[in-house]
Parts: C-alpha cells; structure tokens; sequence
C-alpha cells in the first residue's frame, strides 16, 4: 500500500526478504539460527512454531545432545550437518520469524524428493498469508498454489494465467510442467523396480527347527 518512489531504500529492502535455492547458514543451534534474522526478539514459543511450520524440528533434532531439546540441536557451519532438503526448510523457518511483507523464493524445491516437497508446499501454504510471495519454480505443487503464473521462456515472459490455465493453453509450459513430472515418475518407478528385483533375488529364510 506504499509508493516506491516515496520509500527510503532501505526501508524497501528491508521489506524484502530473499531466500536463495542454496541457503547460507551459520553454526549454532536450532533456536539461535532462528533468532538471527529477527530484529526483534523471538520467544521460543515462535521458534519453535517455525521450526515444526517448516517440518525442520525432527530432521535437525536427531542431532540434540543426550534427547535433549530439540531446539538446542546444533547445525554445523553453512548447514553441512542437514542434507539440501533440511537446508531449505531451515531457511522457510527463518522467513517464518522474520515475517517479511514480501517473500522471494527461488526454487524452494530444488534439493528434495517428492515428499519433501509436498511438506515444503504446505510451508509455503503457510507463509503466504498476509504477504506478497514470488516464487522461482517449475515445481506443479508450487505453481498449483499461486494466484498468478508469469511463465519465462528463454529469457522472455510469454505468457500470464493460473497454473491449470497455462497448461491447457500455453503448449511450451505444459511441456516444461509435465518434463518435470514425468521425470519425477520415472525416478520413483525405477526405485520401486528396484526394490521389488531386490525382494525377488533375496535367498528364502530357512526353516526353523525347535
């Protein structure tokens, strides 16, 4: 609701918040990573609603000393103890603290399975309330929640709609979106095979004898 042209610069930047596919973390525990982007201070209890919001709490609690709480669980420089996936929903936890007016997400999805993405859909659910959010994707799940698709084809936007909108319209999106799906298939079929060839080629258990 406020003219950028009578907004100082970094009031402008500070209602944007930037999250890059490759997030940068320092070290420390769960609740001080979260506590860092906040210029105010975060109770626990707002750490702690984050960190379960992005579905980041038990991945990173494996690491908590002794079965300790789980917000005291240590990540180790530039996020090197999480795998990409964690990476991602840690950084999704920080823009929940930080409660930016805009949202920039470039592909939140990049690092992670099918599943993870799901959980990651419902995070992004979630942050959308009461903010501008721009999302960089070609993830379906993604594209399915947006009020508004602008679909960039070599370097160029083409074409504007929803995501289902596109699809039946826009022949270039279409094979870009189902590219993607298809190649997602394929990869939880041959892991299916996979362990199915498994299961057949293991050796029968012997009979036991009492």
């Amino acid at each position: 609701g406020r003219a950028l042209d009578g907004m100082p610069l970094a009031d402008a930047r500070a209602a944007v918040l930037v999250q890059d596919k490759d997030p940068v973390l320092l070290s420390g525990t769960l609740r001080e990573l979260l506590e860092v982007p906040s210029s105010g201070r975060v109770t626990d209890a707002e750490a702690l609603a984050a960190a379960q919001c992005s579905d980041v709490l038990d991945a990173v609690a494996r690491s908590a000393p002794g079965g300790g709480d789980p917000m005291d669980a240590r990540v180790t420089e530039r996020g090197r103890s999480l795998s990409g996936g964690q990476r991602q929903r840690l950084a999704l936890a920080r823009s929940l603290v930080t409660d930016p007016p805009v949202l920039v997400l470039d592909e939140p999805t990049s690092a992670v399975d099918s599943h993870t993405e799901a959980r990651i859909a419902r995070t992004v659910r979630e942050l959308r309330a009461g903010r501008t959010t721009v999302v960089m994707t070609s993830s379906p799940l993604l594209l399915d929640l947006a009020d508004e698709v602008v679909f960039v084809h070599e370097g160029t936007a083409v074409a504007s709609g929803t995501h289902r909108g596109l699809l039946g319209d826009v022949p270039a999106y279409r094979a870009v979106v189902t590219r993607e799906t298809d190649a997602e298939q394929a990869a939880a079929d041959g892991d299916t095979e996979t362990s199915a060839r498994s299961d057949r080629s293991a050796p029968e258990p012997a009979e036991e004898s009492v």
